[in-house]
């Protein structure tokens, strides 16, 4: 699976990362190694190649170091720049109804254009973006709409995703040089950025040394460290801060900026550069408000997914406590159930919200994302059964669900509760396709599949909660 290739149709990164050998002490999980593995979807979210908030995170510790930056920002630029793209999310639905088209090509393409100016290189990015699929007239039409709007659509969904990025990090429990720091990371030198338009130091120094990072990444990645200089070197002055410009093109002639960067030992690389590391426990509150973080970072790519993984945890633990599961096994159920749908964030929302049937190659897409779910928690060090839990949220005891085709043999008490929890929330909300069902309706619906597919004994400790009680 570690080679699987990604549909054309959403060009999903493929997966290269390597399995990560490091692991933490006993008792402690490290801070940094759950929140650079959980950066892994926002990667997908935003179509870059997986690993690039952790390379983008590298490069600005360089750049950071190279400047003389303070142990204490470095500390908060860390994070920061782990997380910058934590509300990457929230503007999906926005972009998909705006282009009309896959949200995750169009972040991935505008991160190679310069979108402050009206060029052929502007033109043709809207040329492939904006309702490539549709007919002629329908699709100069919406050329037209956003050609009127574009500068009011850029506007929007910048300043939603750099302020949910810096709710998110307020939630789990970063300071405000962080959260400014993410807020303000797509205004530019020249006061020609968004959402502020802040000009030269007016825009926090970490927001400054995080959008240089991120675009040395995104074009030595795309196009090779060469034209990465190149580029950064052109906007030096309008983009970019000048000085941080030059501090790249020093590490560059020392053979320092690029080191490791395509190597698979950029993670630890990366973790070793954490100036004050920070450890937690897995039944702590700093642990838990990252799993709810990220379960609130997927559920915000759709209207229609607003606060399920965090319905679905609640239902998991309410069927579990009926189930005389314990503590320690409760908690593990939780964070499985807030972050069993982080694959999602590979998925574009011309598919989440398609008002229809999937055809083959959009159905072939969406059953990848427990996969992707799977590869993600799986890289953290003593998440091999949370992992297992979250992956199989999709799986029958028949052997008939995906992405592996477990069956009843191998699929945990955990996994059985959570794809009960699971296709309830789904079934008691509006979807693209259909009205809810009431609570009645969705209970039958379960106990139907309960015949070969669901547990049920699962479903009958769900049919005995107090569903309007969990939240």
């Amino acid at each position: 699976m570690s080679g699987l290739i990604s549909p054309t149709l959403t060009e999903v990164p493929i997966w290269n990362v390597p399995e990560r050998s490091r692991r933490s002490n006993e008792f402690s999980l490290r801070v940094a190694e759950v929140v650079s593995a959980l950066s892994h979807a926002l990667d997908l979210g935003t179509g870059q190649p997986v690993g690039h908030s952790v390379r983008s995170c590298l490069l600005a510790m360089r750049l950071a170091e190279e400047i003389g930056l303070s142990r204490a920002l470095r500390s908060e630029l860390f994070y920061a720049t782990l997380l910058k793209d934590a509300g990457c999310s929230t503007n999906a639905s926005k972009m998909f109804h705006a282009l009309g088209s896959d949200d995750i090509k169009a972040k991935r393409e505008v991160k190679l254009t310069d979108w402050t100016r009206t060029n052929w290189e502007t033109i043709s990015y809207a040329l492939r973006n904006v309702a490539p699929d549709k007919p002629a007239l329908e699709r100069a039409a919406a050329l037209w709409r956003m050609a009127r709007t574009s500068h009011k659509h850029s506007w929007e969904v910048t300043k939603i995703r750099c302020e949910r990025g810096a709710a998110i990090a307020r939630l789990v429990g970063l300071g405000e040089i962080t959260a400014d720091g993410i807020a303000s990371l797509d205004e530019h030198w020249d006061g020609k950025g968004q959402p502020e338009g802040l000009r030269k130091k007016d825009i926090p120094l970490l927001s400054r040394l995080m959008l240089l990072a991120q675009t040395l990444d995104v074009y030595f990645s795309a196009r090779g460290a060469a034209e990465a200089l190149d580029v950064v070197r052109k906007r030096s002055g309008s983009w970019f801060d000048p000085d941080l410009v030059k501090a790249a093109q020093s590490l560059a002639s020392q053979n320092k900026l690029w080191t490791d960067l395509s190597s698979d030992e950029v993670y630890d690389v990366t973790l070793n550069m954490e100036p004050e590391p920070k450890e937690m426990q897995e039944d702590d509150q700093t642990f838990r408000s990252i799993c709810v973080a990220f379960g609130q970072i997927v559920d915000s790519k759709s209207p229609f997914t607003f606060s399920h993984s965090e319905n679905v945890a609640h239902l998991a633990v309410a069927i579990g406590e009926k189930m005389f599961l314990d503590r320690r096994r409760l908690d593990v159920l939780r964070n499985a159930a807030l972050l069993h749908d982080l694959g999602k964030m590979a998925v574009s929302n011309q598919i989440l919200e398609k008002p229809g049937e999937l055809n083959e190659d959009e159905w072939r897409v969406m059953r990848l994302h427990p996969f992707y779910t799977w590869k993600i928690l799986h890289t953290i060090p003593r998440f091999g059964e949370l992992s297992e839990i979250a992956a199989s949220h999709h799986e029958k005891l028949d052997g008939s669900g995906y992405f592996r085709g477990l069956g009843n043999k191998q699929l945990s008490l955990e996994a059985r509760i959570l794809a009960v929890a699971e296709i309830f929330d789904a079934l008691i909300v509006r979807s693209p396709y259909r009205e809810p069902l009431s609570k009645k309706a969705a209970v039958g619906a379960l106990r139907k599949e309960a015949r070969n597919q669901l547990d049920p004994n699962c479903v009958a400790a769900l049919e005995e909660i107090d569903i309007a009680a969990l939240n």
